[in-house]
């Protein structure tokens, strides 16, 4: 649906996997970038805390602060009209207790516009997610590849690839959506694991990295334009190489002041953004 259709509301998720119909999420962190892809009909945009490697410069996302998020997720909150707006909480935003995780979560509300949060865990988290569930608080689950465990995982690495590891995930899905989220985030995979947890669950879920059998989708906008100057995971398919086209642009407009081609003495001066 283009810009200005319906706003997209928690609810619709389930009904869009109770009719058979995918979910497209995208990430975005400015308002430019998502009233873009609000225009392009995602269905959502997750205000990741990926937005600290391909934003801030960061080597993890485990740098990120409960302040940056509110400040990019109120920024895509100003750039969007249609798309539900979803917001990561950050490391030890919502690790600590359940009282922290209320605060944070509802300052991601409040200040950042969000609609709903993200938590990444299964068990140690049920208690926060079932807390926020019941003020009010819309929360997203986040299984598999977990980024801010980066550190434990040992990498950026597949996950519940062993016959023991798929089980506890799946037990772990069923404990989410029995808490109370609206919707669990499925990282690195295997297709068929995916495929097994999304036939147990009657909320739906969002791959990445997780084959075809998900109830939607999630890539990193950067990652999808080649925006992004690091390695792009295998699972990305690139629609576009906007990241050189930024760069060939910039490298005309520095030429031509150089040779002293712009601007041309017949230019019209107007207003600036600088």
């Amino acid at each position: 649906m283009p810009e200005g259709g319906k706003r997209v509301r928690i609810l619709d998720f389930k009904e869009k996997k109770r009719r058979g119909e995918k979910i497209a999420v995208l990430t975005a962190y400015d308002a430019a970038m998502a009233h873009l892809l609000d225009r392009a009909g995602v269905d959502a945009l997750l205000v990741g805390d990926s937005l600290g490697m391909v934003v801030l410069g960061y080597e993890t996302t485990l740098p990120v602060t409960l302040d940056d998020m509110v400040h990019h997720t109120a920024a895509v909150a100003r750039g969007a009209s249609r798309a539900l707006i979803i917001a990561d909480m950050p490391f030890l935003s919502y690790q600590v207790s359940v009282s922290e995780a209320v605060r944070n979560a509802g300052r991601l509300i409040q200040e950042g516009g969000a609609a709903a949060v993200k938590i990444e865990g299964g068990e140690p988290v049920l208690e926060v997610a079932r807390r926020l569930v019941d003020i009010g608080i819309p929360v997203m689950g986040h299984l598999g590849l977990v980024p801010q465990s980066v550190h434990q995982l040992g990498g950026y690495r597949q996950q519940a690839k062993a016959e023991r590891d798929a089980e506890r995930l799946i037990a772990n899905a069923r404990a989410l959506e029995q808490a109370g989220v609206f919707s669990i985030v499925l990282e690195s995979i295997p297709a068929e694991v995916a495929r097994a947890v999304t036939a147990a669950l009657e909320i739906p879920t969002i791959g990445i990295g997780a084959g075809p059998y998900c109830d939607g989708q999630v890539l990193v906008s950067h990652d999808i334009l080649g925006l992004y100057p690091g390695p792009v995971p295998p699972f990305v398919k690139q629609y576009a190489k906007v990241g050189e086209q930024i760069t060939a642009a910039a490298k005309a407009y520095v030429d031509e002041v150089r040779e002293g081609v712009f601007p041309a003495l017949e230019q019209p001066v107007r207003g600036s953004r600088r």
